[in-house]
């Protein structure tokens, strides 16, 4: 299996890009990892909160096959700690599924059509995260979710 995390718009924050890049790599050794961002759309001053997510939609639905598994990190899906988290990732991966697809939206949120197509929904925290955050957030959670799941000892429990 596959995991791949889609993001809007660029980091422009050098601390993060090491941090993100740093785990990235320790993911490297558990999972084929890719992270891919959707460059922020230009001129959206003219656009509306609706439209923009519109587009954002149409950008990051381009990048997926109809046979992903798409799962959005949104405010209002489904919490767990990180223990459940790394049961969530074995049971996909048992699934036989290729490939596993995590979405940061743009500044709005999603799409409808995005709604529509995703096949489920994690929020990450009841707080308030930046775009930027985020995306070293869950990639921590992801690495820490494999060392979990090899009795590795990064998650003390």
């Amino acid at each position: 299996m596959q995991i791949k995390l889609i993001a809007i718009g660029k980091t422009d924050n050098s601390n993060l890009i090491t941090l993100i890049e740093d785990y990235t790599k320790r993911l490297s050794f558990y999972i084929k990892f890719d992270f891919e961002i959707i460059p922020d759309i230009k001129n959206v001053k003219h656009l509306s909160e609706a439209q923009q997510k519109d587009k954002e939609g149409e950008l990051i639905l381009a990048k997926t096959q109809t046979s992903d598994i798409l799962i959005l990190l949104d405010e209002n899906g489904k919490q767990m700690d990180s223990v459940a988290f790394s049961s969530y990732l074995q049971k996909h991966m048992n699934s036989g599924i290729k490939t596993l697809i995590f979405v940061i939206g743009g500044p709005y949120g999603f799409s409808n059509a995005l709604y529509n197509r995703a096949n489920g929904k994690l929020g990450l925290s009841k707080m308030t995260f930046s775009h930027q955050m985020v995306r070293l957030f869950f990639i921590e959670q992801l690495y820490r979710g494999f060392t979990i799941l090899r009795n590795e000892p990064y998650h003390h429990r």
